[in-house]
């Protein structure tokens, strides 16, 4: 498609000249991000025939003031949807927010995924078109079903797929685990870059984060045919806790989110989930200057390789929520009183357990 084939050349450039600079990000300042407002969405709610849940990506459209929203419903409640919204942001906080349109995504041949053959997980707005580009997990289990990054027209028709860098395809001794793969998505240089974060480590790539150690996972920048323009190991914190049931713990990237028209720096943020404790989520600002191109790595276990930097922004435990839930959506927010802002959504699995929270977060 034409819109997949713009001429790369200007974004290669870009890339270029920033790789080649040496300067390193600003220090971070303890003091840099603080609480605008926390809001909550009423659980199962339902919107025009769908259940509102699993809200797992979250992007803001600065032309139209639109958030768009997506649920991780595997098309077992309904089919995998989208959703936009109107989130009131001042400087007094943030407003109940409301949805204002739901759009199913649909195949090439315009019928809905079937059950279980996509994991939505991140959402952005094409700045280029007004497009809805998605990320999906895949599938490990009783067949592999390979993740994907997609594009949907404004009706929720399919417009495109990305061809994906060769090492994150699932086979059956290689390539991503379970529940661990394409979770944070993200457009750098302008839009000419499409950048994916996956969540955890490549089978290859040794173990998941446990207590005692973190882990190496893989961020991949590509242009808009499918080349992979780069690919870079980024180092997983360990998990915060262990578990007092000895029940599942786990820490992956959850949100990748470009920080302006530089194509080497980006907010990152990690959810860790403990079993018997709770969540604890941690944003960091990540510069890929000086990082090891692994596109060609076959095991970032077995070799030697420098990851990225990354030095921490903003952990939520220190804001004083009312719960720090499975937060796992991120975008920059509109202007507010001349400081950029974070809006976040939590994904609660569709149960009354948890909570579908949307924070918003003020940086100096």
């Amino acid at each position: 498609m034409l819109w997949l084939m713009r001429i790369k050349h200007a974004v290669t450039g870009l890339f270029a000249v920033a790789l080649a600079m040496s300067a390193a990000a600003p220090a971070h300042a303890e003091d840099r991000v603080r609480l605008l407002g926390e809001t909550t969405l009423p659980h199962a709610m339902d919107y025009e025939g769908t259940t509102v849940g699993g809200l797992s990506g979250i992007d803001f459209d600065p032309r139209t003031g639109r958030y768009a929203l997506i649920s991780d419903d595997r098309s077992d409640r309904q089919p995998a949807r989208a959703y936009t919204a109107d989130v009131p942001l001042s400087a007094d906080g943030l407003g109940p927010v409301r949805l204002t349109e739901v759009r199913t995504l649909l195949r090439p041949d315009g019928t809905p995924y079937p059950k279980g053959t996509v994991d939505p997980e991140d959402v952005r707005w094409d700045q280029w078109n007004g497009n809805l580009w998605w990320s999906s997990e895949g599938e490990r289990a009783a067949q592999l079903i390979d993740p994907s990054i997609r594009a949907a027209h404004q009706d929720g028709s399919f417009a495109g797929e990305l061809p994906l860098a060769p090492n994150l395809a699932m086979r059956p001794e290689t390539g991503p685990k379970q529940n661990e793969v394409l979770e944070g998505l993200t457009f750098a240089a302008g839009g000419g870059l499409v950048v994916g974060a996956m969540e955890g480590p490549l089978i290859e790539d040794g173990e998941s984060p446990t207590t005692e150690h973190g882990a190496l996972s893989r961020i991949t920048l590509q242009n808009r045919s499918g080349e992979v323009v780069r690919q870079v190991a980024y180092p997983l914190d360990e998990v915060f806790a262990p578990s007092p049931t000895g029940g599942f713990s786990n820490n992956g990237v959850t949100a990748i989110l470009a920080d302006g028209q530089d194509p080497l720096r980006y907010l990152v943020m990690e959810r860790s989930f403990v079993t018997g404790v709770g969540n604890s989520v941690r944003i960091y600002e990540v510069d890929l200057r000086g990082a090891t191109d692994v596109q060609d790595v076959e095991s970032l276990a077995q070799e030697q390789v420098r990851p990225v930097r990354k030095t921490l922004l903003a952990d939520l435990s220190e804001f004083g929520l009312s719960t720090v839930d499975n937060v796992e959506g991120m975008t920059w927010g509109p202007q507010v009183d001349g400081a950029r802002t974070l809006v976040l959504v939590s994904d609660d699995n569709f149960s009354p357990e948890q909570t579908t929270q949307v924070i918003a977060l003020a940086l100096k």
